[in-house]
């Protein structure tokens, strides 16, 4: 029997009975559906953990110093203040910013004028602490009022100070235009400046910042505590690796580095959660399916068991005859695969569509949806192509029809 042949008289016979073919194609249509739908939406909604991440979090990287050994001081510190010129050269580094803190200046009396008076209140007890000169972009907040202190402050020395938001409101200065002043361990510093809107280290919108220089001479607040790098997204990792060398060259394993978990570790979770959840049901589905299909194609074979032993009889051989009823069958698995697959591929996109999400479509699994319906299809219709095939001509002819 030609191919062309054979292939004609498979359609035909799945033609001849278009409404059970359909109903024996809904089983698979329904398991291809469901497995495309489960990759799809798992692919998608994995895709999705790196937009959705909290982009503060996963581009956050933070370096911190510890307290130099007794007697060390002479060695000089561990992370010099220009230190964080290195970092800031390193790929995928957006800002930096340096904080020097100790026990003694945590919890320090600041007061906003100098007078001493029975019941005034204008003394607070704030954190001072000392900053570099990038510290607003490192916190990702924004000067409320007046200016942050630049590199000419610090060069000089100057005895300025730029108060956090609350600390101000705490103090009662609103304006720096008039160049107020506070006051603390017999020392005046003129305000130049409100820090407000900090979305890292809340902690300084009480805290009053020093120039790195002023509060060395001062305060005694020498040393590089903390260091803040907000990266470019994706970069967190590798700036986390490469920030401690080029801030303590021979010295990085001293430093302790606090990096956002690797995104791509928390998006393959999720995909293997949710095709964990759903491929047990695509599964049972295509079983289903695959039973159905069986099941239907020895029904057939039974009801055509006459035509089955004319076809013997004309010297079809029992390989042509097992091979008609397998691609019977195999059509209408790919019938199902290619119909789910288009379903299930509309469903992932609607879903993309209805969460405002870009649909992630993998094109093998466009493709190999469909043979694996015609895969179904061949193993369900082992057996009832078989039993045609091992039909005697001289029994089938007898048979009633």
């Amino acid at each position: 029997m030609d191919p062309r042949d054979l292939w004609a008289e498979a359609l035909a016979g799945v033609l001849a009975r278009p409404v059970r073919s359909a109903l024996t194609t809904l089983g698979t249509v329904l398991g291809i559906t469901t497995l495309v739908i489960t990759i799809g939406v798992a692919a998608t909604a994995g895709n999705q953990i790196v937009g959705r991440f909290d982009a503060l979090t996963a581009t956050s990287v933070t370096v911190k110093v510890p307290a130099p050994a007794p007697g060390s001081e002479d060695s000089g510190p561990l992370v010099p203040w220009s230190g964080t010129e290195a970092v800031g050269r390193l790929a995928g580094v957006e800002s930096v910013a340096a904080l020097g803190d100790s026990p003694a200046t945590n919890s320090v009396r600041v007061r906003s004028n100098d007078v001493n008076a029975p019941g005034d209140t204008s003394g607070q007890t704030l954190a001072v602490l000392a900053a570099s000169e990038g510290v607003p972009a490192g916190v990702r907040g924004r000067m409320t009022a007046g200016r942050f202190f630049d590199a000419g402050n610090v060069a000089r020395h100057d005895q300025v100070a730029v108060l956090g938001d609350q600390a101000a409101k705490l103090l009662g200065i609103s304006r720096v235009e008039d160049s107020p002043a506070v006051f603390f361990k017999g020392q005046s510093y003129t305000v130049i400046g409100v820090l407000g809107g900090m979305k890292r280290e809340q902690r300084l919108s009480t805290a009053v910042l020093l120039p790195s220089t002023t509060a060395g001479d001062r305060l005694g607040l020498r040393n590089v505590t903390h260091v803040l790098i907000n990266t470019a997204l994706g970069a967190a990792q590798q700036v986390a690796r490469q920030a401690p060398i080029a801030l303590a060259p021979g010295h990085q394993d001293s430093l302790n580095v606090s990096a956002p978990a690797d995104l791509s570790k928390a998006r393959d979770n999720v995909e293997s959660d949710v095709n964990g959840l759903f491929l047990v049901l695509g599964l049972v589905s295509l079983v289903v399916g695959a039973i159905g299909i069986a099941n239907v194609t020895l029904v057939t074979v039974m009801e055509r068991v006459g035509e089955i032993g004319l076809r013997r009889a004309l010297g079809a051989s029992r390989r042509q005859v097992a091979g008609q009823f397998l691609l019977e069958s195999t059509t209408i698995g790919l019938l199902g695969g290619v119909v789910g697959a288009a379903l299930g591929i509309a469903v992932v996109v609607a879903v993309a569509v209805t969460k405002e999400w870009t649909p992630v479509l993998d094109l093998t699994l466009a493709f190999g949806a469909p043979l694996a319906g015609a895969l179904v299809g061949l193993i369900a219709g082992l057996y009832p192509s078989l039993r045609a095939a091992r039909m005697e001509p001289v029994d089938a002819l007898r048979a009633p029809s």
